[in-house]
């Protein structure tokens, strides 16, 4: 997780954004297929159980996803291999990246779904009208329990999606990065939590099919404490518990390591 973190910070400006725009569009497109499966089979859990072929792609294929990011590069902050800048450095860039990425692939996906705008996208179009409003003045319609509600669901979704891109250091073999990291991001879906990438496209396309929600209800009831959200519970329960533990026992380990002394 350190070296990993260490290369994401040293990368150069637009490797960043073209590999997080690559992500956002991936998350998108899995995102898109996800509610459309279950729209059709009426079952939440198979679209749930097929979203994390979109997060399988950006692990193995080496991409940039800002919730990934979160976990991964605090330890080399904590390690010392980094500074605060060049960490908000590449947050700052991958946010970017992922929402173009993310607009992109939406409004691609509106074309295609709504013959350039002459149907209502079917039952998909529904779908992502109910999501964009589901995931912003529902939340307002609490007032700051909404606030609070979303922004425990943030760190609750980040907690498992940051784990994702950890599952998928644990092996080098392609698949056993894609099993790794299937199995935290289906917990995540399958819950229904707030992912801040996931929703640079699920909100806006929802927008673009009609939805009645505003520029001001999508920053700021779900983007803006998503985002947040999202960096407080992977770099807490994450990057920061996983360093303390994992840190912590090989610095004990080294010290009370003694050298073995042989009398004649």
């Amino acid at each position: 997780m350190i070296e990993s973190g260490v290369v994401k910070a040293r990368l150069p400006t637009i490797d960043l954004l073209v590999r997080a725009m690559l992500a956002g569009a991936y998350l998108a497109f899995v995102t898109s297929m996800a509610f459309l499966v279950a729209a059709q089979t009426g079952q939440f859990v198979v679209g749930a159980l097929l979203f994390p072929a979109g997060f399988a792609l950006i692990v193995v294929l080496g991409m940039e996803l800002l919730t990934g990011n979160f976990g991964i590069l605090p330890t080399a902050l904590f390690a010392g291999r980094i500074g605060w800048a060049a960490m908000l450095r590449n947050w700052g860039l991958v946010f970017l990246g992922n929402l173009a990425g993310s607009l992109l692939y939406a409004v691609l996906f509106w074309i295609a779904a709504t013959d350039a705008g002459n149907t209502t996208g079917g039952v998909i179009g529904d779908k992502l009208r109910a999501l964009a409003v589901t995931k912003t003045t529902a939340y307002e319609a609490f007032g700051m329990a909404g606030m609070l509600t979303v922004f425990v669901k943030a760190i609750l979704c980040n907690w498992m999606v940051s784990l994702g891109s950890v599952m998928g250091l644990a092996s080098t073999s392609t698949f056993g990065k894609i099993l790794g990291a299937w199995l935290p991001i289906f917990i995540f879906v399958s819950q229904g939590f707030e992912h801040s990438v996931v929703n640079m496209f699920a909100i806006p396309v929802g927008m673009m099919f009609g939805a009645h929600v505003t520029m001001t209800d999508w920053w700021l009831w779900n983007e803006i404490p998503v985002t947040i959200g999202n960096a407080v519970g992977a770099f807490l329960l994450t990057g920061g518990a996983l360093y303390f533990t994992y840190a912590r026992n090989q610095r004990a380990l080294q010290d009370t390591t003694t050298p073995v002394v042989v009398t004649v």
